[in-house]
This record gives structure tokens, C-alpha cells and sequence, in this order.
């Protein structure tokens, strides 16, 4: 077992087998947003530490020249932190190659056949809307380019369960089942990976990790800002589409699953799709859903949109260690703050044997992952104030609390996925089964309800968490977790 990092599950390995690395990278899709703001830089990173060694042919519809192609990366490189490092950045430059070309054009195909040159095992990273992945698996599979090489694609891994189980049958008819990783980019971050460190180097944990000892999860993912000129996109997803089902899916996945059987990611992938088949078809009652206060005059965002730019819901996992217990997820954009957290509340004790131990006091016992904007791990419990009275304060014990460091879950990512690691990408029976437990509310949703910037959401989203003490509002350290109303909706 080799270990890459402090954190890096990546480094599980299913067995000792000889896995070729990709000897050539090829980028659909370079001229667009995801490839400057994520993928350049990804790269200049991996050849600042010697972990790039492959020609990068970039394709797309663009007519671009190489030189084009340069300025670009350049750019997006020196726009993500200044460039420290010029003979890593020729190099980059140096090994980029240009096909420009329609992607239902054979042509573009044949015309990149030629590119790769002696190249056996590309790796082929797709980063162009969620509707060309097919086109792209389809020609690449036509112009025999797909025999030894491996596909990587972005997500929305299909827009509902019957598009999902489409992309994967026409991914499967084109590359191998173990050449196929799917992106969630979430899966590389440091704290994301940190809570199955967490989860399964402790014992302490597991006793009480279970229906017995814990009355409710709530996992917040709230943004301050607001859709970003990516109007048109968001009203062909939406926070359900875009967050919930595949970002928060996983987390509560790696929260709530089983202990894996050995130290194999293909047992850590068993258990998370077991956790979501477990998972309760979501109902309309249990699904909140809201828009921003002028959501409809972005660009790109229909006059009438009812799409959704905040989710809150309540979850049931029916399975022997958590059922009963609620899970509430909640995300969204113009939100009070840009913070990822999780509450994991434990029950009162039995008996209460002091005044100030009645709820909400008495529901001060539990644990806290803060995931963004840095990470950390608390604790929280009662303690007595001096005196004679028996009276108390909630306190947090962290356990550990790191400021901002350099994430990099596309490096990793990008390194992995050449080198076959699929350790951080998810699996096709665990993307169909997370599809399944949103497909009730997708096709008969209720309507939105409007909510002002700067809030927690609309206030239909209290009510659903009412029953285990209200929402708690990520807070920054030093101060206890805050359960506070959302203002009322506002009008648009």
C-alpha cells in the first residue's frame, strides 16, 4: 500500500496488477471556463514537480492557432497565482498541441488520431457540456481511438436516472468499465478525505456512531455569491442537479457507510453505493426548493425560471446503523456565507439531572466537521461555570484547525486518473443509485420560494428542520454553532 500524502485515500490500491500510465492527454473542450480556471493550472502544477511527462493536445471547436492555445494557458495560470516557476511553465507550454474541429465530425477525429502519433493509452479528459459526452465517447469509439485508453468525465454525470444509465451504457460500449472515471471533484479535497481518515483511524468513534447515540446529521454548503455569468448553465441543472445529488451525496456517503472490508477502494466504493442504496426515495414534503432575489434578471436565466439556486431536504437512510435518524442537506447560492460544515448531533442524556441541560441546552453534544473555508474537527460539550450554581456553557474542543492551505483536487485528479488510480472518482452502480433517490422530485417538483441575498434561504427550509432543534448556521471558530431563524421571503 502506497501513500502518497497524509490524507491521500487515492493511494489504496484493489491489488498488485500492473496498471499502464497514459502517455498522452488530450483536452476537449481547452478553449473553455473549466480548462482556465481548473485544468491549466492542475498542469503547470504537475510539471512544476516532474509528474507531467506527456504531450497535451487540446481539442476543440475554436479556431485557434498553437500560439492562441499558449496565451491562453499562460493566462489562465498566471490568473490562479503568480508563475514562480518559468522553465516549468515552457515546458508546459511546449508540450501543448491544437486540433481544431466539430465534435460530430469524423474528420476532428481522424485529424487528432494523427496528433496522438505513436501514443497507445491516452487518457481523455472531457470538459465540454454534459450534452457532447456521448458525441465525444461515440467518435472516439468510431475512430478507434479508444481501444487502451482511458476517459475522464465531468460532471453532471447525466441530468436523471434514465439519461445516467444512457451515458453509461455508451460509455461501456466504447471503454472498458475500470478506463471510465467519473469526476467529483469534491472526492479530492483534503477535508473530504479527511472524514473517512477520521472515521475509520478511531476507535472512539464507533460505538456511538450509530441510530443509539446520534438524533440528526446536517450538512450546509452555502455560497455568498451568486450564479457568476453562468445563468445558462445553472437553468440546465440547478442546485439539486449541481450540488446535492453528486457533492452532498457523497459526503453523507462517507459519513454514514459501513467499515470497508479491506483497504482496497473498490471496497470503500462498495460500501458508499451500498449507503446510497439505502437511501430513501426522496418525497416532495421533504424537499424545499429556492431562488435568490433577482435569480431572473441574470444573464442567460429565463424571465419566468423556476429553477432552484438553494436545496434544503430531509434524508432517511434505511439501513440497520442509521434508521430512524434524519439527515438534512441544504445548499445555495447569495447565501449568509461561503461555508461547507457538518453537524453531527448526539442525543440528550437520559436523564436530565440539571435546569440548563432542557433543549436547546441539552442538545449540546456534537461533533463538527468544517470543511470550507478551512478545515477542522470539534467537539462540543457542557462544562460548569465556577461557582456553586450547576450551571454550564457549551464549549468546543478542536480537535484539530488549519487555515487555508493549497487545495489541489484536480492535480490529484488529473495524476490519477492517468495513472488508472480510480480511487477518487465514483462508480457507475453509485451514480445510478444517487439518481434513483432524487428521481421522485425531479420530474414534479414544488415551486420555488423566493429568498433574499445574505440569508439562509427561504423559510419553508425551517420548518423542515424544526423537529431537531432548527438549522445550524456555520460559525466561525471560537463561537458555538447558531440555530437562527431564516428572515422571512422576500418578494422578487
Amino acid at each position: 500500500m502506497r501513500w502518497r500524502g497524509k490524507l491521500h485515500v487515492s493511494a489504496m490500491a484493489d491489488s498488485e496488477r500492473e496498471v499502464p500510465q497514459s502517455d498522452a492527454l488530450v483536452l476537449f473542450g481547452v478553449t473553455g471556463d473549466l480548462a482556465h480556471k481548473m485544468i491549466f493550472p492542475a498542469l503547470y502544477a504537475l510539471e512544476r514537480r516532474g509528474a507531467l511527462k506527456v504531450p497535451v493536445i487540446g481539442v476543440a471547436s475554436s479556431k485557434w492557432s498553437l500560439a492562441q492555445l499558449r496565451s491562453r494557458a499562460t493566462d489562465s495560470i498566471r490568473s490562479s497565482g503568480r508563475i514562480n516557476d518559468r522553465p516549468a511553465l515552457h515546458r508546459l507550454l511546449s508540450r501543448l498541441r491544437y486540433v481544431e474541429g466539430d465534435y460530430n465530425d469524423p474528420i476532428t477525429f481522424k485529424s487528432l488520431k494523427l496528433a496522438l502519433g505513436g501514443a497507445r493509452h491516452p487518457a481523455y479528459y472531457l470538459a465540454i457540456p454534459p450534452a457532447l459526452f456521448a458525441t465525444v465517447i461515440t467518435g472516439l469509439g468510431a475512430a478507434g481511438l479508444a481501444d487502451k485508453g482511458r476517459v475522464i468525465v465531468e460532471k453532471p454525470f447525466g441530468r436523471d436516472l434514465n439519461s445516467a444509465r444512457k451515458l453509461n451504457r455508451i460509455a461501456r460500449s466504447v471503454f472498458p468499465q475500470d478506463s471510465i472515471f467519473r469526476i467529483d471533484h469534491f472526492l479530492a479535497k483534503e477535508a473530504i478525505m479527511n472524514i473517512l481518515y477520521f472515521r475509520f483511524a478511531n476507535s472512539f468513534l464507533e460505538p456511538i456512531w450509530n441510530r443509539n447515540y446520534v438524533a440528526s446529521v446536517q450538512l450546509t454548503l452555502g455560497e455568498d455569491f451568486g450564479v457568476q455569468g453562468r445563468g445558462a448553465f445553472y437553468e440546465s441543472a440547478g442546485c439539486l442537479r449541481d450540488v446535492i445529488q453528486n457533492h452532498l451525496f457523497q459526503i453523507v456517503a462517507l459519513l454514514a457507510m459501513e467499515p470497508p472490508t479491506c483497504r482496497g477502494f473498490g471496497a470503500v466504493h462498495g460500501e458508499t453505493a451500498d449507503v446510497f442504496r439505502a437511501m430513501r426515495p426522496l418525497k416532495r414534503r421533504e424537499l424545499v426548493r429556492g431562488q435568490y432575489a433577482g435569480y431572473r434578471r441574470e444573464s442567460g436565466v429565463a424571465k419566468h425560471s423556476d429553477v432552484e439556486t438553494f436545496c434544503a431536504l430531509r434524508l432517511f437512510i434505511d439501513s440497520w446503523r442509521w434508521e430512524g435518524v434524519p439527515w438534512y442537506l441544504r445548499s445555495g447560492k447569495c447565501l449568509a456565507a461561503t461555508a461547507t460544515e457538518v453537524i453531527v448531533q448526539l442525543k440528550a442524556p437520559p436523564q436530565r439531572l440539571f435546569a440548563d441541560s432542557a433543549p436547546p441546552a441539552g442538545l449540546a453534544n456534537y461533533l463538527r466537521f468544517r470543511l470550507s473555508p478551512r478545515s477542522a474537527v470539534a467537539l462540543a460539550a457542557r462544562v460548569k461555570r465556577a461557582g456553586k450554581q450547576f450551571v454550564g456553557d457549551q464549549r468546543e474542543l478542536y480537535l484539530f484547525d488549519e487555515q487555508p492551505g493549497e487545495e489541489a483536487p484536480y492535480e490529484r485528479l488529473l495524476g490519477d486518473a492517468m495513472a488508472g488510480d480510480g480511487a477518487l472518482f465514483t462508480r457507475e452502480d453509485a451514480v445510478e443509485a444517487a439518481w434513483a433517490v432524487v428521481e421522485p422530485v425531479l420530474k414534479n417538483p414544488r415551486r420555488v420560494r423566493a429568498y433574499r441575498r445574505g440569508s439562509w434561504g427561504p423559510q419553508a427550509a425551517d420548518a423542515l428542520a424544526a423537529a431537531d432543534g432548527g438549522w445550524h448556521n456555520p460559525a466561525p471558530r471560537g463561537e458555538p454553532t447558531r440555530r437562527t431563524r431564516t428572515p422571512p421571503e422576500t418578494r422578487r
